[in-house]
């Protein structure tokens, strides 16, 4: 059901706005509109140019907020001023940035300790004391790295004539990293054989004691013990805030009405008329609220509420709000996700709801299976309330009723007599058909009587639109109804054996429709009584008008054709159980439990899904296509709280 709109304009001194919306306007469902640019013939209207002066705290309360782990389990404190969780919030912060200085020197002292294990991890290997080597008066040293390839030449062809050590420490792929020592007297010489071999020095600052092994372990339990100062700080922080939380959690959830409210400015307007300054605000309200809010205010004479009657002469279009029944509310996804209803267009979700579950229930129908996707869909639609797992648990019922009437429980299907038939070898006899599957011409009939509503349907919401020639002439308007159901009538007379109507009846019943639709544009010009001409002349409009007419008698038939497919996911759905029951053993008489379960599992799970596909794909382009157009925007309100019911 879509929700009754009307259009709203309030009123009222500048400095008032914020009250209004406070006391009143925070606990319905408004969808605001721009003031500016709906009362476009109003004069002397100004925006709003005002920061927002809660919005910095509630940030910061949201973050905190974001830190505690239960929030959702603490209770909010009571009675704070604005003053009391401006200071709450403000008093937090200052203690927290205090612990978050002190963190990021911590961090900054634990990214200098690992440079310097980065430096001498390397030389790792060498085994001397670092200190000692550092200071070292009678023989020169280097550290560094040199790559692997120059160094396998340095050993082959030069270092025994160098008169220097080189003291190998760490390598990877590409170097090898370790220090030369040499007499300073030699040094010369030494370096510039290096330097030929890109050798690149490494400078090792005098602040390392023992090994380079040592010094590393030491820097390693620097960095941990500066790691423990840093979770130390956390835990404080989380402590600081945990006391706190109460307040926390209060200021927020205050602050975050009191900020929406504030941002209402940006769709307000000010109007100054003479020494006065008043603020503008405008919007939709369903038609209940509005009777709620206007009782709620008669006594405020602070607060001007004018209704628009006629708002979509000038304004535009309402806001669409389906509210429908619960057990019809998840529908409303399929819906969305096709397009909301325009405000003058039949809510689609109940008839949505009836032939998705029942179609799908005959595609799918085991007693087994069905109550699993039952009890499944219902348990997360409870917890989770997600629509889908709803909609799951409604088909699911429905696929229990048809498992039922086809006497199928987990595929096995000599455990329950079929209270109708069994779709896997019921067969009917027709004339000219010959036999064919009781439940393909059982599909067939039901997809003829879904178009037709389908068709009634769109004769409805053309009337609502005041459209004359989709209602009358169009293929889904009255016209198309009458040949769809005189061709309906004609096939069940000549399948039953039942005399056909005489030819002049017939002839009336396809032709004066055909007539009608190809007809449709001029018929509605003339009663309409407009007086603008066709664009194309008589022939091409004869030509085109003969190609639609075909197309469109192509539809009517691939339209009912498509419908067969309830018939055959039914009969597959049996035939797959087979197999998983041959596979399992069934009918040896001592079946394998284990694959029964998990076929049975695996059936539910991806056939379910294939069919649920399926019957979407039925929904949209077989009846949906035919009478709904989906051109409705949704309402949004600016906040979600409704008034308390009186």
């Amino acid at each position: 059901m879509i929700v009754k709109m009307k259009f709203i304009n309030i009123s009222g001194p500048r400095d008032d706005i914020d009250r209004v919306t406070d006391l009143y306007l925070s606990r319905y469902e408004i969808q605001l509109e721009s003031a500016l640019s709906e009362l476009k013939t109003v004069d002397n209207l100004r925006p709003f140019v005002e920061i927002n002066p809660y919005r910095d705290a509630l940030n910061k309360a949201v973050e905190f907020v974001g830190y505690l782990p239960n929030a959702d389990d603490v209770t909010p404190a009571s009675s704070l001023g604005l003053d009391e969780m401006f200071e709450v919030v403000r008093k937090a912060n200052e203690d927290y940035q205090t612990l978050q200085e002190k963190k990021e020197k911590l961090k900054k002292k634990t990214e200098e300790l690992r440079a310097k294990q980065q430096i001498i991890a390397p030389f790792r290997p060498l085994n001397c004391d670092l200190h000692k080597v550092l200071h070292y008066q009678y023989i020169t040293y280097r550290f560094g790295r040199i790559a692997v390839e120059f160094y396998h030449k340095m050993q082959k062809y030069l270092m025994d004539d160098l008169g220097a050590i080189f003291v190998e420490g760490e390598r990877d792929e590409s170097f090898v990293y370790g220090a030369y020592f040499v007499s300073p007297a030699e040094a010369q010489k030494v370096d510039a054989v290096f330097r030929s071999l890109h050798f690149e020095r490494i400078d090792l600052k005098d602040e390392f004691e023992g090994s380079p092994a040592y010094a590393y372990q030491e820097l390693d339990r620097e960095v941990a013990r500066v790691n423990l100062e840093i979770e130390d700080l956390d835990r404080q922080a989380g402590e600081m805030l945990a006391d706190r939380a109460p307040q926390l959690i209060a200021a927020k959830n205050r602050l975050e009405e009191l900020s929406n409210n504030f941002d209402v400015r940006k769709l307000a307007a000010r109007m100054e008329d003479k020494k006065e300054d008043y603020y503008i605000l405008c919007g939709w309200m369903a038609e209940d609220d509005v009777e709620k809010f206007l009782e709620e205010i008669k006594d405020d004479d602070k607060v001007f509420v004018v209704v628009e009657d006629d708002h979509d002469a000038y304004f535009g279009e309402p806001p669409t709000k389906l509210e429908n029944p619960k057990i019809f509310k998840p529908f409303e996804m399929f819906v969305q996700m096709y397009g909301l209803p325009a405000h003058n267009e039949i809510d689609p979700t109940m008839f949505v709801g009836l032939t998705y579950s029942f179609i799908f229930g005959a595609m799918f129908g085991d007693v087994g299976q069905g109550l699993l996707l039952l009890i499944g869909g219902a348990l997360i639609y409870h917890f989770k309330k997600a629509p889908l797992a709803g909609i799951i648990a409604t088909a699911g019922f429905f696929s229990t009723i048809f498992g039922f009437l086809f006497g199928s429980i987990f595929g096995f299907e000599d455990v329950l007599p079929a209270l109708w038939i069994r779709p896997i070898d019921h067969m009917t006899t027709l004339p000219f058909l010959g036999k064919l599957n009781t439940v393909f011409i059982v599909a067939v009939a039901f997809g003829m009587l879904l178009i037709m509503v389908a068709m009634v349907l769109h004769i409805i919401n053309a009337a609502r639109e005041k459209d004359i020639g989709g209602a009358w002439f169009d293929a889904n308007g009255a016209a198309g109804l009458v040949f769809y159901a005189a061709a309906v009538v004609t096939i069940v007379l000549f399948l039953t054996d039942n005399p056909l109507p005489a030819g002049i009846v017939m002839a009336v019943m396809f032709g004066v429709p055909l007539i009608l639709m190809l007809f449709k544009e001029p018929l509605t010009r003339m009663i309409q009584k407009r007086a603008d001409k066709m664009e194309e002349s008589k022939a091409m409009f004869l030509v085109e008008g003969f190609f639609e007419m075909f197309e469109t008698l192509l539809s009517y038939f691939s339209n009912t054709i498509s419908f067969i497919r309830i018939g055959a996911f039914a009969v597959s759905h049996a035939a797959i159980m087979e197999v998983v029951l041959q596979l399992a053993g069934a009918e040896s008489g001592s079946p394998n439990w284990i694959g029964v379960i998990f076929g049975n599992l695996f059936v539910c799970g991806f056939e379910g899904l294939i069919v649920g596909i399926q019957v979407l794909r039925l929904e949209y382009y077989e009846m949906f296509s035919r009478f709904y157009k989906g051109s409705g925007r949704a309402f949004d309100p600016y906040t979600k709280k409704k008034t308390n019911k009186k």
